[in-house]
């Protein structure tokens, strides 16, 4: 594995445990840093749209899950979600072309690793972050991340 794959998956995985028990600010901070340095030194031409479309993929995906009860972050109930919460997606793009580049050419593997990945990270991240999840959220996020590896296989899966 070459060394800029290692990187981007270990500073994905640093934006992830930052994000779940730094919160928001902390969680702000080390994403804008990790995203700064993937554009710097890592970044494909055009790859920003990636990462700014997942980010408002990601706003308005946990937005709907946050209004539709999905999360419990305590009082009071929340409106909009928490953003280390939605920052956790434009970094899971920052994997797209990189770290998870080889994915995207085996689709039954990458649903079905969206399905159980997208619903693990969940699972864990809301028990650190001591978020309660409704009964429904983890089938929903099993749905979600299984479909969206999915069509990234439709349109990534053709690239070399």
């Amino acid at each position: 594995m070459a060394m800029p794959v290692i990187v981007n998956l270990m500073a994905f995985q640093v934006g992830w445990f930052t994000c779940v028990l730094g919160g928001s600010r902390a969680g702000g901070i080390v994403v804008a840093l990790i995203l700064a340095g993937h554009w710097r030194w890592l970044a494909r031409p055009g790859e920003w749209r990636w990462l700014v479309g997942f980010a408002g993929l990601g706003f308005a995906v946990e937005t709907a899950l946050t209004l539709g009860g999905g999360y419990d972050f305590g009082t009071p109930p929340r409106v909009l979600p928490p953003a280390w919460l939605w920052l956790l997606w434009p970094l899971f793009a920052t994997l797209l072309h990189h770290g998870l580049a080889w994915l995207w050419h085996r689709p039954w593997l990458a649903i079905g690793g969206g399905a159980l990945g997208g619903t693990t990270s969940y699972a864990v991240g809301a028990r650190l972050a001591d978020v309660e999840l409704a009964v429904w959220m983890l089938p929903v996020q099993a749905v979600l991340w299984g479909a969206l590896c999915g069509w990234l296989c439709r349109r990534l899966g053709t690239q070399r």
